[in-house]
């Protein structure tokens, strides 16, 4: 049976990058919006784990051709049984209070990452325990064969933790103080307003050039591409398309474009769950039923959206899965709007004068994402919808409405994943009982059996076409990326940026 449960609105946008010197003692970074916590561990969203990335390491990375290397393992995991990988870890690494980096530290993190408490645990089901064989080597114990443990291992959610500074802490707690290996040690957090972070002197590949880095939430998109053009700032993101002319022109500014793996999608409710992630029901509401949520895909013209909404910067894709992934078929096409069928499905569902819909999304988070809701609002009323749109600051809309599963009947949401695979994109978003999924109880059983044909793309591509239709925006990689925060390039040039 097919299940319409996500339409996907993909947009690929490009990623500019600004000019005027600035001092390469501090670098300030505009995001959209502040993270919910800088618990790294106990999160999925893209402006924590960019803050996270600079405090943090995993075990691996990707290099700057997107190549996984070893970071603080010593070499790449090797799979010794069907079910165990072997992790031989670097040596010498100290966490920023002092504490070594062993064996001890993945067990701990590991362990923690997978536990239900987590928000990203979804992510790491298929870890059953951590083996210490000795001081500087792991195995990891899976309930079933993971191919993508060694990918899966990039994750910011998989970041290595001191074990002895955190034992027994709550979240609330290690939020408040963060502590890692990586590059840049946690200063102060002031809600809102700014996170500061001073470079480690005793990080293990030579302290970064760059003294401090700050990030500022600045969620309005004029506001974030004055304060560059201002020199307030030196790194802004999610530059929407009609301002990036604007800086485009700037005399100190460089312009360039990178491709993304996020997707920008409209999401359906047709189950609801608790606080707990435990199955209540069918969801009460119009969502529930296959015709309302087809009758939406056919009212919406992604492309028109991408002219009007991205002055032409995007392209639409048919799933949720980039050409980047394992599981991307290029043979998958998009639906095409056809408001004749959309009259068609809302009569046959017992509503032939129109349907009271409401739709929730996040204001500054993603590109021009609140005049996206408005535009795909307008369509919707002239297809016989009746819609309203609510949008609302980003750390209240996850927190108050997506992690409690209350954004129904429908509701926008950015994914990307750095696994560059179908699993990392499919579980976390529709398997039932995950932080993130309001779909159907038997999407376990789906899972189940896609997992066991992990090798071939067809087994995972032959669903997707029915769960998803529509748009993805680019990521921006230059906050993210190891030149931000230790890169000779960051410290000599000292170029401000923007990114989209």
């Amino acid at each position: 049976m097919t299940r319409w449960i996500g339409l996907v609105l993909c947009v690929l946008l490009a990623m500019p990058v600004a000019a005027p010197a600035a001092p390469a003692e501090k670098v300030v970074i505009a995001q959209g919006v502040d993270p919910t916590t800088l618990d790294i561990m106990n999160q999925q969203e893209t402006p924590a784990s960019v803050v996270g990335r600079h405090i943090f390491e995993m075990l691996v990375e990707r290099d700057q051709n997107l190549k996984l290397v070893p970071a603080l393992a010593a070499e790449l995991p090797k799979l010794v049984s069907p079910q165990v990988w072997e992790v031989k870890l670097r040596r010498g690494v100290k966490f920023h209070n002092g504490e070594d980096f062993t064996s001890e530290s993945v067990k701990f993190s590991l362990e923690r990452a997978k536990d239900s408490k987590m928000r990203a645990s979804s992510n790491f089901r298929p870890i059953d325990r951590v083996e210490i064989v000795d001081p500087y080597t792991v195995r990891v114990h899976t309930s079933k064969p993971w191919p993508i443990f060694a990918v899966m291992m990039n994750a910011p959610q998989t970041a290595m933790y001191p074990p002895k500074a955190y034992a027994g802490k709550e979240s609330a707690e290690i939020s408040k103080n963060p502590i890692g290996t990586g590059p840049y040690k946690f200063v102060r957090w002031s809600k809102d307003e700014e996170i500061v972070l001073e470079a480690n002197p005793s990080y293990w590949r030579g302290a970064a050039r760059i003294k401090s880095v700050v990030f500022r939430p600045i969620p309005d998109d004029a506001v974030r591409v004055a304060a560059l053009q201002n020199g307030e700032v030196d790194v802004a993101v999610n530059i929407p398309p009609h301002l990036a002319a604007i800086i485009d022109k700037h005399p100190k500014i460089f312009l360039s474009t990178a491709p993304s793996i996020r997707t920008i999608q409209l999401m359906f409710y047709t189950h609801q769950y608790d606080k707990d992630n435990k199955l209540v029901g069918s969801y009460q509401g119009p969502s529930a039923d296959k015709r309302i949520r087809q009758a939406i895909a056919s009212a919406i013209d992604v492309d028109e959206i991408i002219k009007g909404v991205l002055d032409g910067k995007g392209q639409r894709v048919a799933t949720m899965l980039p050409s980047f992934h394992f599981g991307y078929d290029p043979s998958l096409k998009p639906p095409k709007q056809d408001l004749a069928r959309t009259k068609k499905l809302l009569a046959e569902a017992g509503f032939p004068s129109g349907l009271e819909l409401t739709v929730h999304g996040p204001q500054g988070r993603y590109v021009r994402d609140k005049e996206v809701l408005e535009a795909v609002a307008g369509q919707l009323t002239k297809a016989g919808f009746k819609v309203t749109v609510r949008t609302y600051e980003f750390v209240n809309y996850l927190n108050n409405m997506v992690y409690v599963h209350r954004a129904g009947p429908v509701w926008l949401i950015g994914w990307g994943q750095g696994s560059l695979d179908a699993e990392g994109i499919y579980v976390p978003l529709f398997r039932s009982g995950n932080l993130l999924s309001n779909t159907t109880p038997t999407s376990t059983g789906w899972w189940t059996r896609r997992r066991r044909s992990w090798t071939t793309r067809s087994a995972w591509s032959s669903t997707t076409a029915s769960t998803s239709c529509g748009w993805t925006t680019r990521r921006p990689y230059l906050s993210t990326s190891r030149s931000t925060s230790t890169g000779p390039a960051a410290g000599s040039t000292g170029s401000r940026a923007a990114t989209s």
